[in-house]
């Protein structure tokens, strides 16, 4: 990897392996401290997709600088990724990133104010992507909720029949209620995984966001996924399940307003997050043992999560999601 990098980048560092789903990745920290990010991608990734997400950065950087979004750094080449050959003889895509500096979210004390200024700054994000269009951006991806409803076929993969059960019931809630109205929503390009992990603050403020990482589940979808997905991840932590994504959605909203139909649906796809959550991270873990660990990290939550919600109508979920709205909707 160090001659990779000096080849490519003409860089010279020590080389930290970084955690990744898909991706092999690495730290570059050269002797002056500037530190990288390297992405080695799947073999199986398209072409288009990497060069999707590089334009992507590419295009925040320029509609909205002041994003704590990693920057594209390009090879002595000037492109913005190049390919290697993997041993065996496969090729695939390596791209740099800056790296950004900050503690991640989910190793803070949670605050009222840190979820505000976290959907304050993803309602400033998708702003920001508003216009952003690419041809790999509507690639297939499971992570999509969406599109939940085409892993019903690994319902029955759910060894444990009271969860089975609970899967099943949130399944249908989608089908019936959310799919119906999927062509009525606005899309966009979303980032998609917009979570306490992928979420870097200030280590002296920890509701000053310095850090946004991981565009590596980002596509074009319903922009209301966004909000349900990232506001799913603040469920935890609290006696009412509801206050963190209560505040969160209601900063959200307040920069970047949800539609009537957003609002009947965004409780149906918090949901939905959680149900697909726990049927990937279940389905994956027993084709990947290795990484089980990385796999299995949200699992528990997800499963807590549908619990909580299990009693709860339609209406009533709805209700105390949205109780942080006030002035009604502006389209």
């Amino acid at each position: 990897m160090t001659a990779l990098v000096h080849r490519l980048y003409g860089i010279e560092g020590s080389i930290q392996p970084l955690a990744g789903e898909r991706d092999q990745n690495c730290r570059v920290e050269t002797a002056d401290g500037s530190r990288y990010v390297v992405k080695i991608s799947n073999p199986s990734e398209p072409p288009s997709v990497i060069d999707f997400q590089v334009a992507a950065l590419d295009h925040i950087a320029q509609a909205s600088p002041e994003l704590p979004v990693p920057r594209v750094v390009r090879t002595v080449q000037g492109r913005a990724h190049d390919t290697v050959e993997l041993p065996g003889g496969l090729r695939t895509s390596v791209r740099m990133l800056t790296y950004l500096d900050g503690i991640q979210i989910r190793e803070t004390v949670r605050t009222a104010a840190q979820r505000r200024t976290m959907g304050t700054v993803l309602a400033r994000l998708d702003l920001a992507l508003h216009r952003f269009a690419h041809p790999g951006a509507t690639h297939d991806l499971l992570w999509n909720v969406s599109a939940a409803h085409r892993l019903a076929e690994k319902l029955d993969g759910i060894v444990d029949a009271p969860r089975r059960v609970l899967a099943e019931k949130f399944m249908t809630r989608f089908t019936d209620h959310v799919l119906p109205r999927l062509a009525s929503l606005r899309s966009q390009v979303i980032h998609n995984d917009y979570h306490l992990y992928n979420v870097l603050v200030a280590p002296d403020d920890h509701a000053r966001i310095v850090g946004i990482i991981d565009f590596g589940d980002m596509l074009h979808a319903p922009l209301v996924g966004e909000v349900a997905t990232a506001a799913a991840f603040h469920m935890a932590g609290n006696a009412d399940p509801f206050e963190g994504p209560t505040q969160f959605v209601a900063a959200y909203h307040a920069t970047l307003p949800l539609t009537d139909v957003e609002q009947e649906i965004v409780a149906d796809l918090m949901a939905t997050r959680h149900l697909i959550t726990a049927l990937i991270s279940e389905w994956r873990a027993a084709r990947y043992p290795e990484n089980r660990a990385y796999i299995m990290r949200h699992n528990p939550a997800a499963w807590e999560a549908l619990t909580r919600m299990a009693d709860l109508s339609r209406a009533t979920a709805r209700d105390r999601l949205l109780a942080g709205i006030e002035n009604g909707v502006t389209q």
